[in-house]
């Protein structure tokens, strides 16, 4: 009775637990995945770029050698429009994306795609470049918390256990967020109890919310605008740095990495790094490669740019190299060596391989390949493909839906396994993979089955 009473004041309140703002839709189920393997380590994958905010996971004992048709569905979701990545932690899946004229966050369980809860709120905005009309950046789980930040730059807090808002922020109407180019994109971070939030507003350009109330705890005025790369907290010369790409719309083009201290806001250095072209965006984000050494890149005219910062936290640069430059994938570090897809646009993309201490271009492939999709045979690349480093390889999905293992090294690349999983343009997103299963999403409609956007669970279980 009690149960009954509960149920009936909160939806008189307006609060349902699965019918805020849009119905969730079914997923359609395929098949149990394989159970894990004994020993197998598992990872949550918290945040766009995973747990080490890095591309890089600790999972272990996943499938290398696929079926044939690929890996196998566990289940599928047919999504709004949105370039995020689905955050996941403690078996919960959380999705952001827009359905009609609202934002949606979904709430799933992670291995069988059934709905739990469902937050929406109305949006408007229109791409002016045609891009679809979704949120950028991706939702971020953190002690029991949920945390999006909409294509306006609308900021919530949810709980992880029935999406109640506990706060929110609307960015443009308080810290005069401009729309950008493409709307609003970086992704927070949580540090300690902190929410670490890229603003790019005139009043306010990076601040430190109070990640259970909202409440600012340190705010900094800077010129740049926020950019589409993320920020990032990463250990310089042993002491936690807060690593801000910035660099929104403005005339001139203006922008650059600003280096904080996460815990008080306090600016060390600010290292100017933007093409000279007004429609140009930072967006890939930065990495550390070593102690005192971060490398940040464009693709528009300046390329990458290896910092090295001195005990004052005052960075210079080591050595630059206009042809390495990513438009916003995140580049992958093993040892002294970065991997990325370096360039702007599909047909002058090449996979590179550089040497972190020189600059040095060690190898670049194309990779191209013809393969019969449908009637007719197509010219196949990765173009401006994704890196995830996991299991000792890594998986590569490209930008038109083909997903790879590939053994990288510094004598070149080894394509071990490949399957065209779909052929949608726009498949930007990392993957995400938690507890053995991989999670794709498809931004388009699939140009030979039209299928609309999803976002598919593929079982990766190894034995």
């Amino acid at each position: 009775m009690l149960r009954f009473l509960l149920s009936i004041l909160l939806v008189c309140s307006g609060w349902s637990p699965v019918a805020r703002g849009a119905d969730p839709a079914a997923a359609t189920y395929h098949a149990a995945p394989k159970a894990l393997a004994e020993g197998a380590a598992t990872s949550d994958w918290p945040r766009f770029l995973g747990p080490n905010d890095d591309a890089t996971s600790p999972e272990t004992k996943l499938l290398r050698r696929w079926p044939e048709g690929g890996p196998k569905m566990v289940w599928e979701l047919k999504r709004g429009e949105g370039y995020t990545c689905p955050a996941i932690g403690g078996g919960k899946l959380v999705l952001f994306h827009r359905l009609g004229d609202e934002e949606v966050v979904e709430c799933r369980n992670a291995e069988t795609g059934e709905a739990l809860w469902s937050f929406g709120y109305p949006v408007e905005y229109r791409d002016r470049y045609g891009y679809n009309n979704g949120p950028r950046a991706s939702p971020v789980i953190e002690g029991g918390n949920v945390y999006v930040a909409g294509v306006t730059a609308k900021l919530h807090c949810l709980a992880l256990a029935d999406g109640k808002v506990l706060w929110k922020q609307d960015l443009m109407k308080d810290f005069g967020v401009a729309d950008n180019f493409f709307g609003y994109g970086p992704t927070p971070v949580v540090w300690k109890d902190s929410l670490l939030v890229s603003v790019g507003g005139t009043d306010v350009s990076v601040c430190a919310l109070d990640k259970l109330t909202g409440k600012v705890k340190w705010k900094v005025k800077d010129e740049w605008g926020a950019s589409y790369s993320s920020p990032v907290v990463k250990s310089l010369r042993g002491k936690p740095r807060l690593l801000v790409f910035a660099g929104g719309e403005s005339r001139p083009a203006t922008g650059g990495l600003i280096v904080l201290d996460p815990d008080t806001g306090e600016i060390f250095d600010r290292v100017s790094w933007r093409a000279d072209k007004y429609e140009s965006v930072n967006a890939s984000t930065p990495i550390v490669v070593s102690g005192n050494r971060v490398f940040i890149s464009e693709c528009y005219e300046k390329g990458g740019v290896l910092l090295e910062f001195d005990e004052g936290m005052k960075g210079k640069p080591v050595w630059n190299e206009r042809w390495f430059g990513m438009h916003w994938m995140t580049p992958v570090r093993e040892g002294k060596f970065v991997y990325g897809f370096a360039g702007r646009n599909e047909p002058d993309v090449e996979f590179k391989c550089v040497n972190a201490e020189t600059g040095e271009i060690v190898w670049k492939e194309d990779l191209r390949w013809e393969e019969k999709l449908g009637p007719d045979v197509w010219v196949r690349s990765y173009f401006r493909g994704s890196l995830l480093k996991v299991d000792g390889s890594y998986l590569c999905l490209g930008e038109h839906g083909t997903l790879a293992w590939m053994s990288l090294t510094p004598e070149g690349v080894r394509v071990d396994a490949r399957e065209q999983l779909f052929l949608a343009q726009h498949s930007w997103t990392l993957p995400a993979v938690s507890r053995g299963l991989l999670y794709v999403c498809q931004n388009e409609r699939d140009e030979l089955t039209k299928e609309p956007a999803r976002l598919i669970c593929y079982d990766l279980r190894g034995e």
